[in-house]
């Protein structure tokens, strides 16, 4: 298969042209994935709904982005990554201004899913930036910058997201959305340029149908599995297992259809590889581990009155997921700094064990201690936001094949939205089964503990990644 590439020559102007319009896109996305956040009751009251309903408008956004995410950098790297980014964010757009008209729920959906379009957007704005900037510690600093933006904007996002509808309703912040989602469009359009090395081959749409309902289906399924966390159903059981077992065979076809086609999504020789399969294993494990544990279980207990700190919604964000953000937020261009000296897996590991080691201070001494719980929270975002996330979005883009850069970046964005599904499944399904024995305390312990488990398993499997050495450079 040959591609006929075209890379745009990018100076050092054009490159900050460039941060401004990726980091514009990266922002408009963030903020359309987590401003929502603490307007969810506000949405439920104004659409006359209930949170459960509520809740699954979220869940299909993030299904969304998941299944956009495994085939639009391909798509990009044959017709073009600035015209595919373009698309994305006036897509963006178009589903904001639908959600914020919506007479009901239904239309809620049918917005948040076309929002879902834009679900790549940090690993397409990476691949653009490597194809732009060749020097290894310029890429790591600013990928460190970009990625940074994937844990949340510093914090502002929840507070905005609450400002507005406390002030002016949930459809404010819809609003908003659609003038951040021009502004990048028309910096995009106008500061970027375009790239598109495999111009002139076929896309593989059979693959892509495959493995998007494979993923699909196992999204799915993990969702109807967090639903017997709740109360157990013999029905939603069957369905679960059912999705598994169409997932299963929908990626068997994927394999067989990737075997035998001319030009491929993905060559099946790459996922046999331990540059594909273990950065995608450890995202996962991550994910599982750590998700639900700083987004759900930490703030549900220092809300609690018993076991945990009585603590109000707004200063459990201010003291617990603000620092974690702000944190993220600085040292993230840090870590992606120091990738290319020291090494990207080494950074990664770094920030693994003290994932582990913040995670530990949460359970033994945290749920204690409010202090502790703090210091453990901030740990948990030098080392996993500013440091872990950075490093597995790095190591999608810089292992990805030479052939196909978009392949790897786009499963590990799947990878992503798997681990913190499996998350919100797992580690809820265990603080439920503890909580049977009567101590709260204890069965919080058995969470965080759970978590520290998957998140050693994690650092295992990040032993078995290979260095990127063309994108590391020797002191």
């Amino acid at each position: 298969m040959t591609a006929t590439l075209t890379e745009t020559k990018t100076s050092r102007g054009n490159v900050t042209a460039l941060m401004v319009a990726l980091l514009a896109a990266c922002v408009a996305f963030q903020l359309n994935a987590s401003m929502l956040s603490p307007a969810l009751v506000t949405m439920g009251n104004e659409l006359n709904t209930d949170q459960a309903v509520i809740g699954l408008s979220q869940t299909w956004f993030f299904t969304a982005a998941a299944l956009f995410s495994l085939f639009l950098p391909r798509l990009s790297d044959i017709i073009g990554r600035k015209k595919i980014l373009i698309g994305m964010m006036l897509l963006m757009a178009v589903g904001s201004v639908i959600a914020a008209l919506a007479p009901d729920v239904t239309w809620l959906f049918v917005g948040r899913i076309i929002q879902g379009v834009s679900g790549p957007t940090v690993p397409l704005c990476l691949i653009m930036l490597r194809s732009a900037v060749a020097n290894p510690r310029k890429y790591g600093t600013l990928m460190g910058l970009i990625t940074a933006v994937n844990g949340g904007v510093a914090g502002v996002d929840s507070f905005v997201g609450g400002y507005f509808a406390e002030h002016y309703g949930f459809r404010s912040i819809f609003w908003l959305m659609v003038v951040l989602a021009v502004v990048a469009t028309a910096l995009i359009a106008f500061l970027a340029g375009e790239s598109k090395p495999a111009a002139g081959t076929s896309m593989d749409w059979l693959g892509v149908f495959f493995i998007v309902v494979a993923v699909g289906a196992l999204l799915t399924a993990l969702n109807e599995g967090s639903k017997l966390v709740g109360a157990f159903s013999a029905g939603t059981l069957i369905l679960a297992i059912g999705l598994v077992a169409v997932a299963a065979v929908a990626f068997y076809a994927f394999w067989t259809v990737e075997k035998r086609a001319k030009e491929p999504m993905v060559e099946t020789v790459h996922l046999r590889q331990r540059s594909t399969w273990a950065p995608l294993l450890t995202t996962t494990l991550t994910m599982t581990g750590i998700f639900a544990v700083i987004n759900g279980i930490i703030p549900a207990y220092v809300q609690a009155a018993a076991p945990g700190f009585g603590v109000g919604p707004t200063e459990m964000s201010l003291i617990i997921l603000t620092p974690y953000a702000l944190l993220g937020w600085v040292v993230g261009p840090l870590s992606g700094k120091l990738a290319p000296v020291f090494g990207y897996t080494k950074v990664l590991r770094i920030g693994m064990l003290g994932s582990v080691a913040a995670l530990a201070i949460i359970a033994f001494f945290g749920l204690s201690s409010l202090p502790l719980m703090i210091a453990g929270t901030v740990l948990l975002g030098i080392m996993y936001a500013g440091t872990v996330n950075i490093m597995l979005n790095g190591l999608g883009v810089v292992l990805s094949p030479a052939g196909n850069p978009g392949f790897l970046p786009g499963m590990n964005a799947g990878a992503f939205n798997l681990g913190a599904g499996l998350s919100f499944l797992v580690l809820p399904a265990v603080l439920v089964a503890t909580s049977a024995l009567g101590d709260a305390k204890a069965s919080y312990l058995t969470v965080v503990v759970t978590g520290l488990v998957i998140t050693v398993a994690a650092f295992a499997a990040s032993l078995l990644i290979p260095k990127p050495v063309e994108a590391e450079v020797a002191e």
